[in-house]
C-alpha cells in the first residue's frame, strides 16, 4: 500500500488531488481533523462532505489521527485522506497534547503493514513572511516539523501549485 503527504499553500488543490487519487477506492475512509466552530466552517465541511459523495466514510478527529486510521482499517478500508495535519497541529496546540508523541503514534501507523492507501493533505506554512507573534511563530515551526517527519516517512511527497502536482519524493 502506499502512503503519501500532499502539501502546498491555500487553495493550491492539495484535497482536490487527494481525492483524484482515491477515485478507484472500492471503501474509502476520510478523517476529518476540522470542526464546525462558526456557521462558515460549517458550510465549508457540507460542501466537501457532498463533493466526496455518499461512498465516502467520514470519521471526524480532532488530535488522536492514529486511533482514527486504525479504526477505518478494522472497517475495512481501502483507502484512507486525513485533511488535514494542519488543523491537526492546531488543534494539539489548542488544547495542550504532546505534538512529538502524536506524531510518533502517526509515523508509526505510516510504517505498519496496512491494509490501505494513505493520504496526508497538509498546508505548507513556512513560505510566507514571518509571523509577528510568538504563538504564531511556534505554530508555524511546530507544523513544519511534524510536516518534515511525516514526509520521511512516506513513500510519496506531492507539492501542489496552482491545481497542478509536483511530486518530491516518489513515483
Amino acid at each position: 500500500m502506499s502512503s503519501y503527504l500532499i502539501t502546498g499553500g491555500s487553495r493550491s488543490g492539495k484535497s482536490r488531488y487527494a481525492l483524484e487519487l482515491a477515485k478507484s477506492a472500492k471503501k474509502p475512509f476520510y478523517i476529518a481533523t476540522g470542526w464546525a466552530g462558526d456557521e462558515e466552517m460549517d458550510e465549508r465541511i457540507q460542501k466537501h462532505r457532498k463533493e466526496r459523495g455518499k461512498h465516502w466514510t467520514t470519521i471526524e478527529t480532532k488530535t488522536d489521527i492514529a486511533s482514527a486510521i486504525a479504526k477505518a482499517e478494522r472497517k475495512g478500508a481501502d483507502f484512507i485522506i486525513v485533511d488535514c495535519l494542519t488543523l491537526w497541529i492546531s488543534n494539539m496546540m489548542f488544547e495542550k497534547t504532546n505534538i512529538e508523541k502524536e506524531t510518533r503514534k502517526v509515523i508509526d501507523v505510516i510504517k505498519s503493514a496496512r491494509k490501505a492507501n494513505l493520504i496526508f493533505v497538509t498546508n505548507e506554512v513556512g513560505s510566507g513572511i514571518v509571523p509577528l507573534d510568538k504563538e504564531s511563530r511556534e505554530f508555524r515551526d511546530v507544523a513544519g516539523l511534524a510536516n518534515q517527519k511525516i514526509a520521511a516517512a512516506v513513500d510519496n511527497v506531492v507539492l501542489t501549485v496552482c491545481g497542478q502536482p509536483l511530486y518530491i519524493k516518489g513515483k
